[in-house]
């Protein structure tokens, strides 16, 4: 990881206390109503369908008793409920009840109200410039609490993962998709090989993955990101750390094949370095095959220099 500059440090802690003060989130009662920020947000995250406390555990990173404790707390003041799942008895599920609707309800009225009081004061052209700005900063955070993990490629997640990425491709396809195409987990494990899986607040929300081709060749497949998890520069992160592993195999050359009607994802293997070379495989579903010529690693491959089509 590149180190960070202690302006840029200064300048993320400065924004967080401007706008946290400024949105009252250090009042202990959060938007004029009874209650801490904490429990206000718990009602909201609970929502209308209701959750259950493993999730709510992932998704605000709470430690597992004080989630309890708050719990206990709403279900005491009647705002809340908490049931066995029907379909895994080992979970809980938190739902509203009809005074917790009636509480969120009018904390989102409040919460629109203070946002307009804030947006107010600009001009439509600086309320233009200030939303673009908070989409990015939302995407980069977002992008930045995303973690990349390597896992056994027959780990529940990387399959999980590929299923999922299976299912798209069939949806996206003409002729469909036969899943018998996917990696085995033997080729993109250990020594062979290695599967990436990123995660958004504990679930996996991308994947791809590393192969041996050939003395000095690797080969990077099922690149995939989930789709509320796109536009991020996700699928960039879980390239690199591909070609990492590539490297760190002493792979000089790493290639891939794609479907033509992936344009996105040729796309973004040009931007990334890699070149349109001649067919190198027997891959029914390709039509572009590319290529990238990895630094700092002792050239084993013999592949010459990149081929262009």
């Amino acid at each position: 990881m590149e180190p960070v500059e202690a302006g840029q440090v200064t300048a993320l802690r400065r924004f967080n206390r401007y706008f946290t003060r400024r949105i009252g989130v250090l009042d202990d009662h959060y938007l004029g109503q009874d209650r801490p920020l904490g429990e206000a947000r718990l009602l909201f995250e609970i929502g209308a369908t209701g959750a259950s406390l493993r999730d709510l555990r992932a998704r605000l990173g709470l430690d597992a008793g004080y989630l309890s404790r708050m719990v206990r707390a709403l279900e005491s003041q009647g705002v809340v409920r908490v049931s066995v799942h029907p379909g895994d008895s080992r979970l809980r599920v938190a739902e509203l009840t009809p005074a917790g609707r009636a509480e969120v309800a009018e904390q989102n009225r409040r919460a629109d109200e203070l946002a307009e009081g804030l947006l107010g004061g600009l001009t439509a052209p600086r309320r233009a410039e200030l939303t673009a700005a908070l989409d990015s900063a939302h995407r980069l955070l977002r992008l930045a609490a995303i973690t990349v993990e390597t896992v056994d490629g027959a780990s529940p997640d990387a399959r999980a993962c590929l299923a999922a990425y299976a299912a798209d491709l069939d949806e996206r396809f003409p002729e469909g998709f036969d899943p018998g195409a996917l990696v085995r987990p033997e080729e993109v494990s250990g020594d062979a090989g290695a599967f990436l899986v990123a995660y958004e607040e504990g679930r996996p929300v991308a994947c791809g993955a590393l192969r041996g081709l050939a003395p000095g060749v690797g080969e990077i497949r099922h690149v995939w990101v989930r789709p509320g998890a796109r536009r991020l520069g996700l699928g960039r992160r879980v390239l690199d750390g591909l070609e990492q592993r590539a490297a760190e195999r002493d792979f000089t050359v790493v290639r891939l094949d794609t479907h033509a009607v992936l344009t996105e994802a040729r796309a973004m293997y040009r931007a990334c370095g890699y070149t349109e070379i001649p067919r190198y495989d027997d891959n029914v579903y390709a039509a572009h095959w590319f290529e990238k010529r990895l630094p700092g690693a002792r050239d084993r491959s013999g592949a010459g220099e990149p081929r262009t089509v």
